[in-house]
């Protein structure tokens, strides 16, 4: 067992504070280096996804729980990508 299981085993609660922030830096990176690929402003990309910069912004810093399925598949769409929802291995 890992140091990191071990903490989580013996702070259960912090396991899904963790995976939450996780899941947040990835979609925020996951974003910024889209954008970077693309060359694409906050602006710009604003523009082709029909929200306002604001939204591009709340995705680049990991307050995504702010924004909803709808306009963040909109900015996917933009950046060449759509959302494919999976049954978990684990259900």
């Amino acid at each position: 067992m890992t140091t990191f299981d071990k903490f989580f085993e013996e702070n259960p609660d912090q396991k899904s504070i963790y995976e939450k922030e996780y899941n947040d830096f990835l979609l925020s990176e996951f974003m910024l280096e889209k954008m970077s690929e693309e060359n694409i402003s906050i602006r710009e990309l604003a523009k082709q996804a029909n929200v306002s910069p604001t939204v591009i912004q709340k995705l680049r810093s990991k307050d995504a729980e702010k924004v909803t399925l709808t306009t963040f598949t909109s900015v996917l769409r933009c950046l060449g990508y759509q959302i494919k929802l999976e049954k978990c291995p684990s259900r």
